[in-house]
């Protein structure tokens, strides 16, 4: 009896002894944002087909927990770029980005945990570089720097989701140009604006031209038609309701003399 009680507490001695030996490569929590891959040295190698989510794990200790960080980084480059012109271009950009959550084992056969340095920022930097060399630098620099960040967004994005990266956004924070070209592609651009509001103000100028003549013309036509209609009988009449509508007035006095030139009678008196 004493005996197997030896046993029992040296075993128990035994276990608690490897736990503290190998605790720290047994026992793991991942926290939030984390995920984690085992390596198997002794078996299978890499496992491909589980990813640990946030919780608490025992693994083997001879196998190798390996930890990712899967939350959301941003990376910030500063670069120079040659324009499809041959000019020189200093562009800052922002991109961010994360792992593929499922997809960490694969990410790190082939780039490992320094993926940033590895993949994402060669990647950034190799597409930028080749979408820059496609624009002459006024474009970029102006006219259509929203295509380059779109292009740019665009290819990025596909090559780094082909090696398991998930790109959430890229930004062109700023581009510089030579302070000489720089005055010289926005002095064209301010003459090219005054030239369009010149051009639109000619094209006003000629639409209100346009309208008064249509307008005059429309007048002219209006004032024959009445010309044309007035004859004297119409005349007549219209001075005589002209002259009736008068004599119904309470402040006319009316005296009629005689007729006037075209047989209308004269109305005297008014007050």
């Amino acid at each position: 009896m004493k005996k197997k009680q030896s046993n029992l507490i040296i075993l128990i001695v035994a276990i608690v002894f490897l736990l503290l030996i190998f605790g720290n490569s047994m026992f793991y929590k991942l926290n939030p944002g984390n995920r984690a891959i085992v390596f198997r040295q002794f078996s299978t190698g890499l496992d491909t087909a589980n990813v640990y989510f946030p919780g608490f794990h025992i693994v083997a200790p001879w196998n190798d927990f390996i930890v990712y960080n899967v939350k959301e980084r941003k990376s910030e480059e500063t670069m120079d770029v040659l324009s499809k012109n041959g000019l020189q271009l200093n562009i800052d950009i922002s991109v961010r980005y994360n792992p593929i959550y499922n997809r960490i084992a694969f990410l790190h056969r082939r780039f490992g945990v320094n993926y940033e340095n590895q993949l994402v920022i060669p990647e950034v930097r190799s597409t930028v570089r080749q979408v820059a060399g496609r624009y002459t630098a006024e474009e970029i620099y102006s006219t259509k720097r929203s295509e380059v960040e779109l292009n740019i967004i665009n290819e990025a994005g596909q090559k780094l989701k082909t090696n398991d990266i998930d790109m959430k956004a890229l930004l062109i924070r700023s581009i510089n140009l030579p302070q000489d070209i720089k005055q010289a592609i926005e002095s064209k651009l301010k003459q090219e604006q005054e030239a369009l509001a010149y051009k639109f103000k000619l094209k006003r100028e000629k639409s209100e031209a346009q309208r008064k003549i249509i307008q005059a013309q429309g007048e002219a036509k209006s004032n024959n038609i009445i010309n044309n209609s007035l004859t004297d009988k119409l005349l007549k009449m219209r001075g005589i309701e002209a002259t009736i509508e008068l004599s119904k007035s309470v402040n006319t006095k009316t005296v009629i003399i005689g007729s006037g030139k075209d047989g209308l009678p004269l109305i005297l008196g008014n007050q």
